[in-house]
């Protein structure tokens, strides 16, 4: 199926490890150009090298903490022209309530809930002028479990939901589609820490982690690329009605319910 991407300039945040990464390599393969940010000048420019070696596509690079002032209006003015944003920077801080503390709670935050906010509001008037775009916010399923080890979480995903719902729900007037995707647990390195905190909380011995992942649908994670495809799909042509809405993909976590 062409997806009809090729030359759409794609800017991606949190790009230089994980679902980030998959992303860049996914969007490069279809032929679109990209911008790419994090924190990490090292990572950015080995993923920029290695992209335009196997895909033949230009790449730039910002290296910047999107919580620094000024951070993201540098990063929209390097990017330029901008037809799809991919929102994924960010983790937010596993653990209950009483184990995280004013600050944290607040620095969590500041990258994820308040960076897509900021993106969002920075590159929806140069879509808008431009005649269109896509933007796709990486979420996650804790906004829908609501797990109390993951307390912060579910509520700046559930936050960011509602702010994508909200800012899609009319976007398409401007001809943009806003859409949001909650991932459960995918195959990078943060779920396997995220595990090993789990298993040590809870069975007392951070190595018996794989007990928690046997109890995945399919006992695993999903596969980077069971992901990154879903977004090639909604940023593409072929998803040109969809806005306003969160599309979930965790084999099933999330309505995994009982009422007994």
């Amino acid at each position: 199926m062409d997806l009809e991407l090729r030359g759409k300039r794609v800017l991606i945040t949190g790009a230089s490890q994980g679902i980030g990464e998959g992303l860049a390599h996914a969007f490069a393969a279809e032929g679109c150009p990209l911008h790419l940010t994090a924190r990490s000048a090292d990572r950015l420019r080995a993923l920029q090298e290695e992209i335009s070696g196997v895909h033949g596509v230009a790449v730039s690079v910002t290296a910047a903490d999107m919580t620094e002032p000024g951070a993201c209006e540098r990063i929209v003015d390097e990017a330029g022209e901008i037809d799809i944003l991919v929102n994924n920077a960010g983790v937010i801080p596993s653990g209950p309530l009483f184990d995280i503390g004013p600050q944290q709670w607040r620095d969590g935050w500041a990258l994820k809930g308040f960076g897509y906010a900021d993106m969002m509001r920075l590159i929806y008037p140069r879509m808008k002028a431009r005649g269109g775009g896509v933007i796709l916010n990486n979420i996650g399923n804790g906004g829908e479990v609501c797990d109390p080890n993951y307390i912060e979480g579910a509520a700046g995903n559930a936050s960011i939901m509602a702010m994508t719902r909200a800012l899609g729900g009319t976007s398409l007037d401007d001809n943009i589609r806003v859409v949001g995707v909650n991932p459960g647990p995918v195959d990078t390195t943060r779920i396997y820490t995220m595990l090993r905190k789990f298993a040590q909380t809870r069975l007392g011995d951070a190595e018996r982690y794989h007990e928690l992942l046997a109890r995945y649908p399919l006992g695993r994670p999903a596969h980077v690329r069971e992901v990154t495809d879903l977004f090639l799909f909604l940023a593409s042509p072929r998803s040109g009605y969809t806005t306003g809405t969160v599309v979930t993909i965790d084999g099933g976590i999330a309505s995994r319910r009982s009422v007994a």
